[in-house]
This record gives structure tokens, C-alpha cells and sequence, in this order.
């Protein structure tokens, strides 16, 4: 089968971003280990309370993941989405057409798919409805893609029901109908389309506000992380921490199910479990793990486990101290728009060279970033 990357505004990014960072002054840290990363326990699900200082803003003046006013459920949907795992291997019957796709025969592909297709063969419609998107062996037709969605979406087949659901989400190639997506999107998730279960868990939180979204959406939530989709590993993740009422083995597989989605690349995640390691949430404390991992967020481009990872070198938690280390990830983390008075106490505490040292380190680590 092909896999298929959703493209709706229905995604889920991060339930819950970042973490509270206790105060820091120069030169000596100010704090125990035991309070080096705090996360209060969340006294709402939509919602995790943070510091009691200002919130953090961005270079548009907008929260930056680590307000103290909390980061909503919804807050984070439209953020791009990590590639999906690579498929499993098919064991199935030899189909011809899928067989000629996958060796780039794309002109055979499409004669072998054609005459099926037009007989009302689901997977071979879905098959021209790819080509067509992509331009395959055949000239790129968003309509004609379209048309071939629908019609396989009608004739039951997963991937095309998941596809065509958000084309009616959308509404530029077809016209918006939300009910008839919705229907779509459920009869795939319960099909088994892994992108399908994540995106209707996501409908479910969006029209069911507060904890009965979050119930709802559960189940589908898990047989998506089952499948190896990174988002809804997260979900689940953060849903079995946070949930009243969870199961009691359920919960236990919470740290689990965060490492999955860190392993499988989500940097929410990798900056999550790195912090749950440091705090020892759901689990045993870890401050090397819990350091390895926020760096791996932290080289990603993750602002707040730049942020985060400065605490650490100050502090030696997991690291041997480094003043120009932690001064270079928080130049970083504050040029992304993220302020944190203790770091910045903590900065104008080192001295000139020091300073230098962290600002050309910064520079060089965003031109190793830089597209080339």
C-alpha cells in the first residue's frame, strides 16, 4: 500500500510543551539538584500550569511554549508532522500494477490500473488517484486525483477513504462537506488506516471539548501509536500520564510510549522524555539519559530544550559544567524569542571572552543549520 502523509489543518504537534525551569544565578547555581526542572502536576488536561513568572514570548510577541499561562490542547494543531515509519512488508497477493508502481514503471503501472479501475477495482483507483496526484506516469490532475479518491472512497478502500477525507476537509479541490470527511475518516480509522486513526482521534478533541475528547479519542489514539505513528505516541504518552481514572498498567506504559515517539524523531517528544528523565516522572530520575536527550532536541532546533539544556550545564546535571555551553544554547534560545531572566543573570555573569566564545559557537551551530 502507500503511505500517506496528512496534510489537514487536523494534526497533532503537542499536547503539552516545555516545562518549569527553577532560578538560576551566576556564577554557582542557585538550586539542588532536586528542584533542577519542575513540572507541575497538570490540574487540567487542556492546560499545564507553569511559573509564576512572565510569560515567554516569541520574535512576534506570541507565547513560546513555555508561558506560564499553559499551552491549550488544540494550541499546537498545524504544526508539520514527522515522516510517517516505513511500512511493513507486504505479504499479500502479488498485484500487478502496485508491483510496476514500486519499480518505477510507472507507464505499466498505469495500463495494468486503468482497466480495473474503470471496473470499479478500489485499489486500483486508488492507485491512479496517487499517480495522478503525483504526476506519475501520467500528467498531475488534482480533479482527476480527486475523482479516483472518490471513487475508491466509495468502493471501501482505506487509504482512499483517509485521502479523500481531507480533500473535503479542505474544500480547494472538492467542495468542504465536513459531515460526509468526518464519515470518511471514521470508516478508515476503524478500518485500520493509521493516519486515519490519529487525524479522527484529533476530530474527536476538537468537537468534543475537554476531557470526553480526550476519552473519545484515546482508543484511536493507541491502535495509531500501535502502528508506529509518532504523534499519536505522544498522545497516548501524555493521555495516560494525564487522564483520571487511567488504567494503572496503562499509566505504567507512559514513559514508553513518550521514548517510542522520541526514538521515532518527534523533538516534542525527545524534549519531554528528557524531561521526565531529569524530573524522574513516571520513572526513575536519569539526569544522563534525561541530558542526552535534550541535547538531541536541542541540535534539532527545539527552543526549549535549548533552553533546558543551558540549565543542565549550569547546574551538572548529567553533564560535566560548561559556562560557554550554557551561554551558547541560551543565546540560541533567546534569539528564538524565549526570555528567562534567570539565564540572562546568569549570562551577564560570565565574563567578556566567555561571552564571545558562546555568541561565535551560536553562530556556528545556526550556519551548520542554515540550508545550504
Amino acid at each position: 500500500m502507500l503511505s500517506h502523509r496528512p496534510k489537514s489543518p487536523i494534526f497533532f504537534a503537542a499536547l503539552v510543551a516545555g516545562a518549569v525551569v527553577c532560578g538560576v544565578s551566576a556564577p554557582a547555581p542557585a538550586f539542588s539538584a532536586d528542584d533542577a526542572l519542575k513540572r507541575p502536576a497538570e490540574k487540567d488536561l487542556g492546560t499545564i500550569e507553569r511559573s509564576e513568572r512572565p510569560t515567554a514570548k516569541d520574535a512576534e510577541g506570541k507565547p513560546a511554549g513555555d508561558a506560564s499561562g499553559g499551552i491549550t490542547l488544540l494550541n499546537r494543531m498545524g504544526a508539520p508532522l514527522p515522516d510517517l515509519p516505513a511500512e511493513r512488508e507486504y505479504k499479500g497477493p502479488v498485484d500487478i500494477a502496485y508491483g510496476a508502481y514500486q519499480r518505477g514503471l510507472f507507464l505499466t503501472a498505469l495500463d495494468a490500473a486503468l482497466p480495473r479501475a474503470q471496473l470499479g477495482d478500489p485499489a486500483a483507483q486508488t492507485l491512479i488517484a496517487e499517480m495522478t496526484t503525483r504526476g506519475l506516469g501520467v500528467k498531475g490532475d488534482p480533479k482527476a486525483a480527486a475523482f479516483w479518491y472518490g471513487q475508491a472512497a466509495a468502493n471501501g478502500d482505506p487509504a482512499a477513504m483517509f485521502k479523500y477525507a481531507l480533500l473535503l476537509m479542505e474544500g480547494r479541490v472538492v467542495a468542504r462537506d465536513k459531515p460526509k470527511a468526518d464519515e470518511y475518516m471514521k470508516k478508515a480509522a476503524e478500518a485500520g488506516n493509521s493516519s486515519a486513526q490519529f487525524n479522527w482521534g484529533q476530530i474527536l478533541v476538537s468537537d468534543n471539548p475537554g476531557q470526553k475528547g480526550l476519552q473519545l479519542a484515546l482508543p484511536y489514539y493507541e491502535k495509531s501509536a500501535e502502528q508506529g505513528v509518532a504523534d499519536a505516541q505522544y498522545a497516548v504518552a501524555q493521555l495516560y500520564r494525564q487522564l483520571p481514572e487511567i488504567d494503572a498498567e496503562k499509566r505504567k506504559k507512559a514513559r514508553y510510549w513518550m521514548e517510542r515517539a522520541a526514538k521515532a524523531g518527534f523533538d516534542t517528544a525527545q524534549l519531554d522524555i528528557g524531561l521526565w528523565l531529569v524530573n524522574g516522572i513516571e520513572g526513575e530520575r536519569n539526569y544522563e539519559q534525561g541530558f542526552n536527550w535534550l541535547k538531541i532536541a536541542a541540535s534539532r532546533g527545539n527552543v526549549v530544550a535549548q533552553n533546558r539544556l543551558s540549565h543542565l550545564y549550569i547546574s551538572a546535571l548529567g553533564v560535566r559544567p560548561d559556562p560557554i555551553e550554557a551561554a551558547k544554547w541560551y543565546v540560541l534560545s533567546r534569539r528564538a524569542g524565549l526570555k528567562d531572566p534567570e539565564l540572562e543573570d546568569f549570562y551577564l555573569g560570565i565574563n567578556d571572552e566567555q561571552q564571545k566564545k558562546a555568541i561565535d559557537a551560536a553562530n556556528k551551530f545556526r550556519a551548520a543549520l542554515a540550508p545550504s
